[in-house]
């Protein structure tokens, strides 16, 4: 698909990095989860949005930094919530859930008259020792086993492509342009799919979803070295906390799920 460009937001002025209050509960099923967003000191609101309980944990990335993103953001997640409420949880229910969440989102759009547009990175947990991954756009989930921090998901932006296919130099002008780019994200015109990717839980494993105000401004090894910890709310603490650290120059959302 033809990528669309999310808008770059300005560096004008600084704001108060206040953050969101840091949820921790447990889930069953072995499973320990904390969340928390934080605005950081580049806006003036937060157009992440976040949703976390026990059958479902999401995190969406409006496109911009107006009404057009916080409408896409909160439609987008709050009809994912709820299309999946009492479902088994399917290959088909998880696509439906999202293709509803495209006709709501651009629905807005074409009433507000602006871009209107979000990421959007879900865990499902399933009915066995298994959860499914819901990916679309450039928001990201890892996986830390036995020390080893991967990447489940991929950005579905042109700075991705360029990355793999070496297109460019990672840290050149049209790479930082590239990361703009969206080939597909909720609200797209075209309708795309998410990406769907059923993974195992074992005991030990520790699940990161987080928008690219975290994976932007925290390393590799820092958010390995977090994650590790024993308790995932001293985890999302000290993830929006090192994004603080690291200038705040974007809205930060982060949910950790501990398997035991």
């Amino acid at each position: 698909m033809r990528p669309v460009s999310r808008p770059q937001r300005s560096l004008s002025g600084r704001y108060d990095p206040g953050i969101d209050e840091i949820i921790r509960f447990d889930a069953g099923a072995g499973l320990a989860i904390a969340a928390g967003t934080q605005v950081g000191r580049r806006y003036p609101a937060n157009y992440d949005v976040l949703h976390a309980d026990a059958r479902l944990v999401v995190v969406a990335d409006g496109m911009g930094d107006g009404e057009g993103s916080a409408t896409a953001g909160r439609t987008a997640v709050d009809t994912v919530a709820a299309a999946l409420a009492g479902v088994p949880v399917t290959p088909a229910a998880l696509r439906a859930a999202v293709a509803e969440a495209q006709s709501r989102v651009r629905a807005a759009g074409r009433r507000l008259g602006l871009l209107t547009g979000c990421t959007l990175t879900a865990f499902v947990p399933g009915a066995d020792s298994d959860a499914w991954l819901v990916q679309i756009g450039d928001s990201r989930a890892y996986r830390l086993r036995d020390g080893l921090l991967e990447l489940l998901t991929t950005d579905h932006t042109a700075a991705w492509l360029g990355a793999v296919n070496g297109w460019w130099p990672h840290d050149s002008p049209a790479a930082a342009r590239a990361r703009y780019q969206l080939h597909r994200y909720v609200g797209h015109p075209g309708d795309p799919e998410p990406d769907l990717l059923t993974v195992s839980l074992r005991p030990g494993d520790v699940y990161c979803l987080c928008t690219d105000g975290v994976s932007d401004q925290v390393p590799y090894h820092r958010l390995a070295e977090r994650l590790a910890t024993t308790d995932p709310r001293d985890a999302v603490a000290g993830i929006l906390a090192d994004t603080l650290a690291a200038g705040g120059h974007d809205n930060a959302t982060v949910a950790v799920v501990g398997v035991s």
